[in-house]
């Protein structure tokens, strides 16, 4: 089995995808910033901003995955924030690129991250594949540019893929938790007019593409990382409700509150498209959650 290099290893998603490939029999190890001694992980240090990185980590990897990146919705977003997201992503991995095609390695397949954000804020109800080409807004603009270094590692002879990922759910998960506490209380409503699309997919399923990926030699290219149904704000806030016996009854939150709250991150929150994960399903993979019921009772 493969020796398999995490980026961005601690996170939520690299925590389960880490788990996931041991049970297969990888061996997994982590790109940090830090090393925490809690973990029973094999980790390396690197920090892109100083240009250092362990290379045992890169001579020991056959296979490389990058989730690494500062959390797009971990606060307001400032200038300088902004850039944190920004550089994280682009500047760390253009780091790594120059470090890989510098020393040798045995690294054969090279999988990076990257986000539904690619095909911006909008309410249109055109469903967008692969194919269709990045927005012009700031996180369409910073996932072009990540996936833009993120294929020079074509260049090196390295079998490259990119995984736009919609929001990560599962019960357990921060983002379900933070939208299921105001429908405990009696609070819940939904947002803007309610109609913007929700591109969701659960942690399971997510942590199982990445395994189809790595393990079919055949597939190349990028993937939408999303569950198939077509979700709104409304009905997600409904389903919510029904998994806690709860009703919606307060009137929607208006756009303007939520600009007014989020600042220029409230375009992703009021605005949604419909994303196609028919690519990943013509390769034979098969979804566990279909539906936002089966991931939120799950």
């Amino acid at each position: 089995m493969e020796n398999i290099l995490i980026a961005g290893g601690s996170g939520y998603v690299g925590r389960a995808l880490t788990k996931k490939l041991q049970d297969k029999g990888y061996t997994v190890s982590w790109l940090t910033r830090k090393i925490d001694p809690q973990i029973n992980i094999t980790q390396y240090l690197w920090n892109w901003e100083q240009n250092s990185i362990d290379l045992v980590a890169i001579e020991k990897a056959e296979l490389i995955i990058n989730l690494a990146g500062a959390n797009v919705n971990g606060k307001r977003w400032t200038k300088e924030w902004k850039k944190e997201i920004y550089d994280s992503r682009i500047c760390a991995t253009e780091f790594l690129f120059e470090i890989i095609s510098k020393y040798p390695n045995k690294i054969k397949t090279y999988i990076s991250a990257s986000a539904t954000g690619f095909y911006g804020c909008t309410t249109s109800d055109k469903i967008y594949t692969e194919t269709d080409s990045a927005a012009n807004d700031f996180l369409a603009k910073t996932c072009y540019d990540w996936e833009q270094l993120s294929n020079k590692f074509t260049l090196l002879g390295i079998r490259t893929l990119t995984v736009r990922t919609g929001i990560v759910l599962s019960r357990d998960s921060k983002a379900f938790k933070k939208m299921a506490l105001p429908i405990r209380l009696g609070l819940g409503a939904a947002i803007g007019n309610g109609n913007q699309f929700f591109p969701w997919i659960h942690l399971d399923d997510l942590c199982r593409i990445y395994l189809k990926l790595i393990s079919d030699n055949n597939l190349h290219g990028t993937f939408n990382a999303v569950a198939p149904q077509y979700l709104t704000n409304q009905e997600l806030m409904k389903a919510i409700a029904q998994r806690y016996n709860k009703s919606i009854w307060l009137p929607n939150i208006p756009s303007l509150i939520v600009k007014l709250i989020f600042g220029e991150i409230a375009d992703s929150i009021l605005n949604g498209s419909r994303i196609s994960s028919e690519k990943i399903i013509s390769c034979n993979f098969n979804f566990k959650y279909l539906n936002i019921n089966a991931c939120i009772n799950s």
